[in-house]
C-alpha cells in the first residue's frame, strides 16, 4: 500500500508540533503495514464517501479514503469529542 497526503492534511501536518507529527508519522506506518493494528482503533466513518478515520493519540484523528492501493490522508485533526 502507498499513501497520498491531500493539500489540505499536508498543511495541517506541517502545522502540527514535532511529538504529534512524530506519533502521525508511527500510525501511518501502522496503518501501511497493518490497517488492524489495535493503536489505530481505524473504523468507517462515513460510508457514503468512503472515509475511514483512525487514531493519532487519545486527542487526535486522521482521516482517509481507500482507492486501490492507495490510501488518500484527508485531514489530520483533534478528536471531535
Amino acid at each position: 500500500m502507498k499513501y497520498v497526503l491531500a493539500t489540505r492534511a499536508a498543511a495541517q501536518y506541517d502545522a502540527l508540533p514535532a511529538r504529534l507529527k512524530a506519533k502521525f508519522l508511527k500510525q501511518l506506518g501502522f496503518l501501511l503495514s497493518n490497517p488492524r493494528h489495535p493503536s489505530l482503533q481505524a473504523k468507517k466513518y462515513d460510508d457514503t464517501e468512503n472515509r475511514w478515520q483512525a487514531r493519532i493519540d487519545q486527542n487526535w484523528r486522521f482521516y482517509f479514503r481507500i482507492e486501490g492501493d492507495t490510501y488518500y490522508i484527508l485531514t489530520i485533526i483533534p478528536h471531535p469529542k
